[in-house]
């Protein structure tokens, strides 16, 4: 019988604060591998007195080490231990999903997600900038190969002197499940969402652009309501604009996958005009949900959207309302730009994808 490939994934991002889409992609794609059915999986974290939240419960066994989470990330990048067989016993590959590293004591795999806080710094935190910057290092020498979800961040690391010939590409999928109308209906209902509304959806930081959205939805006509669904992240002061609002503007907090899944399939449009994004799975997912797309020009979302939504700088707040109003004011051709969204997420991107894709890297990474 031939031997199955053992790899070691990092996944203490799922007991993060906010977890955030490299937690979902790291977990969706352990689905799909297990799924699969070649790779044997076993998960790594830092220390902990708890599980992490019901949705980011990995579906896999996780071994701590003995560190608690700082203490952890600071010895992989400082000192370069504890190893991760300590933990995990031995393995074949180890995975770096998220931007800690650990050291190299096996092939070594690590997924840039996206190099945003380069292009400007001052959509990190200090200590996230340091953090990313150190990942970036390590990453760039130890790393046996380098997945990155999508050929802005691919060409993003060229430009940051990653060796090419260890980039590999890997986008995330997604599971076409539409909610149907019945979900919906019960949705809206419970968040008294009894109109039409524009729907966003991530975690509240800098880059994904809030204030231009809110300034462009506050030149929408209307009763059209804006929902923004995500957990709090930080240094976004947006007080002012959501006042000016009022209740034209519905703040959700984190909401479980059905739950969005259902607000995705009733909305209007789907606005996400982020600066900049490794792959941006909540286009994706409107997509799935047959809602029409609009997001920003120049990063990973307008490849994710090809021709079957719509880009526009997103500096450009006039373009971003008059792209919103266009849909809302046209029903018919916004219904055709969401069958055109929900055909492209079915034909192009899926988790088996995916993990086919991982499993040809991890046979790459340990021959």
């Amino acid at each position: 019988m031939e031997r199955r490939t053992r790899v070691a994934v990092t996944l203490e991002q799922c007991w993060h604060e906010v977890p955030g889409g490299t937690a979902q992609a790291a977990l969706e794609s352990v689905r799909a591998l297990r799924a699969h059915g070649s790779i044997d999986q076993i998960g790594v974290s830092a220390r902990h007195t708890r599980d992490p939240a019901p949705p980011w419960v990995p579906p896999i066994p996780v071994r701590p080490l003995p560190l608690p989470r700082l203490a952890l990330y600071e010895s992989w990048h400082r000192l370069r231990r504890p190893e991760v067989q300590r933990a995990t016993g031995p393995v074949d590959v180890i995975h770096a999903t998220g931007m800690a590293v650990p050291p190299p004591s096996a092939p070594l795999v690590v997924t840039v997600h996206d190099l945003a806080f380069l292009d400007d710094p001052s959509r990190s935190t200090r200590r996230g900038l340091s953090f990313f910057r150190r990942a970036i290092e390590l990453a760039r020498a130890d790393a046996t190969l380098v997945v990155v979800p999508s050929t802005a961040t691919l060409e993003d690391c060229r430009r940051r002197g990653f060796d090419p010939d260890r980039l590999r590409l890997v986008p995330w999928g997604i599971d076409i499940r539409p909610a149907d109308a019945a979900t919906v209906s019960a949705a809206r209902a419970r968040h008294g969402l009894d109109g039409p509304y524009v729907l966003w959806v991530g975690t509240l930081e800098p880059r994904k652009n809030l204030p231009a959205l809110l300034d462009a939805f506050s030149r929408v006509p209307g009763d059209t309501r804006l929902v923004l669904v995500g957990p709090e992240g930080w240094r976004t002061d947006l007080a002012d604009r959501l006042d000016r609002l009022g209740d034209r503007v519905s703040s959700l907090g984190f909401l479980a996958p059905d739950e969005l899944r259902a607000l995705y399939a009733g909305a209007e449009v789907f606005c996400f005009p982020s600066h900049r994004e490794g792959f941006g799975l909540p286009v994706l997912e409107a997509m799935a949900q047959g809602t029409p797309v609009v997001t920003s020009a120049g990063t990973a979302t307008e490849e994710v959207v090809g021709d079957a939504g719509l880009t526009v700088d997103p500096c450009d707040v006039d373009a971003l309302t008059a792209a919103l109003t266009g849909l809302l004011d046209d029903p018919v051709g916004a219904a055709a730009l969401g069958r055109a969204g929900a055909a492209r997420a079915e034909r192009s991107f899926s988790w088996a994808s995916t993990a086919a894709l991982l499993e040809a890297v991890y046979a790459e990474a340990a021959a």
